[in-house]
């Protein structure tokens, strides 16, 4: 993290004792901020650009370490979505495990730093016998946050560490701060999708009735590698790229409250026992996957 002598990076990364430590990644070119805290389940809580903030964070809820995080950009891994009965089997043995995963839970340890070229910060999560108990692979995982200009990039690899093929599904479940959701203009690159309450299908039209107590659907054959929506009341357009590791979409937001989520999934709910979509990786081998989010503010 030095820099040349005579010269100041527009990259800086500065450290905060909260009651979780906190890692604040800046972009002074367009006073963009993220806030980054690893023992809380490697999350990204706060985005802002010259103040105005991109994520919803609910922060009261985050200061309870029982309760999940509502907000941010919590990590889904080994799966995403949940199983019927939060079940599945692996050689024969059943084993029970939580809606989205540990990931999201559990600490993750620092091990790179930069301000070269972007600020950015990498993160690992092992596999331990707690994981073990719910989830029977040792594993890696290694993400890199980059913040550059108004772009958060996470880099992601996966690694499997076992003597056997190791399947998983993995994505991210964004919140985004919202005003008034009638003005949101939501563009998802596919024509139908799956009513996660109803487990119906739909042709989509390209509009949310926002009237309903719940949103939760399910896009899957997608038709290009990005996604956005434009939230004209608070003139703010969210961009999300991914690459072919992102085979679904999910659109999910409740009445009442200031965000949407335009979540990207590797595979979808389920997939630990139906297989659709689902990556295997073989022992020894890893793969790789980025997700980037623009966010711009306009008048």
């Amino acid at each position: 993290m030095t820099e040349p002598s005579g010269l100041k990076s527009v990259y800086n990364i500065t450290i905060e004792e909260r009651q979780y430590k906190t890692y604040i990644l800046s972009d002074k070119t367009v006073g963009s901020q993220v806030e980054i805290v690893p023992e809380r389940g490697g999350i990204a809580t706060l985005w802002n650009i010259k103040g105005q903030e991109v994520f919803y964070l609910d922060s009261e809820r985050f200061t309870h370490p029982e309760l999940s995080v509502r907000g941010g950009n919590p990590i889904l891994f080994p799966l995403c979505g949940n199983l019927p009965d939060n079940t599945y089997s692996v050689e024969g043995k059943t084993y029970t495990i939580k809606q989205h995963g540990f990931a999201r839970e559990l600490p993750w340890s620092v091990t790179e730093q930069s301000t070269e070229d972007g600020a950015s910060l990498t993160l690992v999560l092992n596999s331990n016998e707690e994981t073990k108990k719910v989830y029977p692979f040792d594993f890696q995982i290694v993400f890199t946050y980059k913040l550059k200009g108004n772009i958060l990039e996470v880099q992601q690899e996966y690694k499997n560490l076992s003597a056997t093929p190791m399947p998983f599904s993995s994505g991210f479940h964004p919140y985004f701060l919202c005003g008034d959701k009638n003005q949101l203009e939501v563009e998802i690159p596919s024509e139908e999708y799956q009513d996660n309450k109803t487990k119906e299908k739909h042709s989509f039209t390209g509009k949310f009735d926002f009237t309903q107590e719940e949103i939760d659907f399910a896009f899957g054959s997608l038709k290009s590698d990005v996604a956005s929506a434009i939230d004209n009341s608070r003139q703010l357009k969210v961009t999300v790229n991914y690459d072919n590791f992102t085979t679904w979409l999910v659109f999910w937001t409740v009445k009442g409250k200031e965000f949407y989520c335009l979540e990207p999934w590797s595979a979808t709910r389920n997939a630990f026992n139906t297989g659709d979509n689902l990556t295997v990786l073989q022992p020894g081998t890893s793969s790789t996957a980025t997700v980037k989010y623009k966010a711009e503010f306009f008048s």
